[in-house]
């Protein structure tokens, strides 16, 4: 099936997205680069949407898809600022984990809200399964015996929440659109916010002093996202959300990857149990699809 292979490859996309923002945000602010990456995805959005002809649809969207698509912006907009602020303060192997694991909430989501209940026993046994991996992937890092600090943790919260309600918002928005085309009208209300973030708290001044190594970053990184979005959407539109979801969310195995090749940053054997876990949780659903 089709949207099983666009979801591997938002995977694969999405994994490298965490890994060249980390590498653009060293001194860059969190949300000038998030501003910044939104342009080079909504460009990249639109590209598609000319390339497919569906730019000439958008006047027949329903209204009530065109609202969830503004409400699946917003959201995704929160859970990108969130993620990428959380990047900047913390580990990639710390933050990543605990942003899947909002993998948990769309699965119970789509099960509540979108009636996806075949094969439940299967999401069911998956879900813990991610959920028991996620926590355990969660460790305290100490240095002697005083505790580090992990600022970061609410703002990977937040990012996990906002990221769960983007799934189920985009289903209901995309009913009837063609994906690229919805894609690019949810990247525009991002771009709206994340530019409106940094407007409002007076970073636009900031713009000047991105150092150009980070700026080509950040760019890859919105590429690498654009075309996340692209496969993922698609993957949703055309297939089953609570078997898309967590398949999306295996990205973590490619940042986890770059992270120790990129960063030096390594699994303790617990974190490493816990990875194993996701795993086996995503392939218990994608298996009994």
């Amino acid at each position: 099936m089709l949207w099983l292979v666009m979801a591997v490859l938002s995977a694969l996309f999405a994994g490298l997205t965490a890994i060249l923002a980390k590498c653009g945000i060293k001194k860059t602010d969190s949300d000038v680069a998030t501003a910044l990456r939104t342009i080079v995805v909504l460009i990249f959005s639109w590209i598609m949407v000319f390339i497919v002809g569906s730019a000439n649809s958008i006047t027949q969207i329903e209204t009530k898809s065109l609202i969830f698509l503004v409400l699946s912006g917003m959201a995704t907009a929160a859970s990108w600022i969130c993620y990428f602020k959380a990047l900047s303060m913390g580990d990639v192997n710390k933050i990543v984990p605990i942003d899947k694991s909002g993998t948990i909430l769309s699965i119970l989501l789509a099960i509540v809200l979108l009636g996806e209940t075949n094969h439940l026993p299967a999401k069911l046994t998956g879900t813990v399964l991610l959920a028991t991996g996620v926590f355990l992937m969660i460790e305290k890092k100490s240095a002697g015996n005083t505790e580090i600090r992990r600022t970061w943790l609410p703002y990977a919260v937040a990012s996990a929440v906002f990221a769960a309600l983007t799934s189920i918002l985009a289903k209901v928005g995309i009913t009837g659109v063609e994906s690229n085309l919805g894609t690019a009208i949810r990247t525009g209300i991002v771009l709206v916010m994340a530019w409106g973030i940094v407007f409002a708290k007076g970073k636009q001044s900031e713009l000047k002093a991105v150092d150009k190594k980070e700026l080509l970053f950040i760019a890859l990184s919105g590429l690498a996202t654009g075309a996340s979005w692209l496969c993922y959407y698609y993957a949703i539109q055309n297939g089953i959300v609570s078997v898309v979801v967590p398949i999306d969310k295996m990205s973590i195995l490619v940042s986890i990857a770059f992270s120790y090749v990129v960063f030096h940053e390594k699994l303790s054997k617990k974190a490493f149990i816990g990875l194993l876990l996701m795993v086996s949780g995503t392939m218990v659903m994608a298996v009994w699809a």
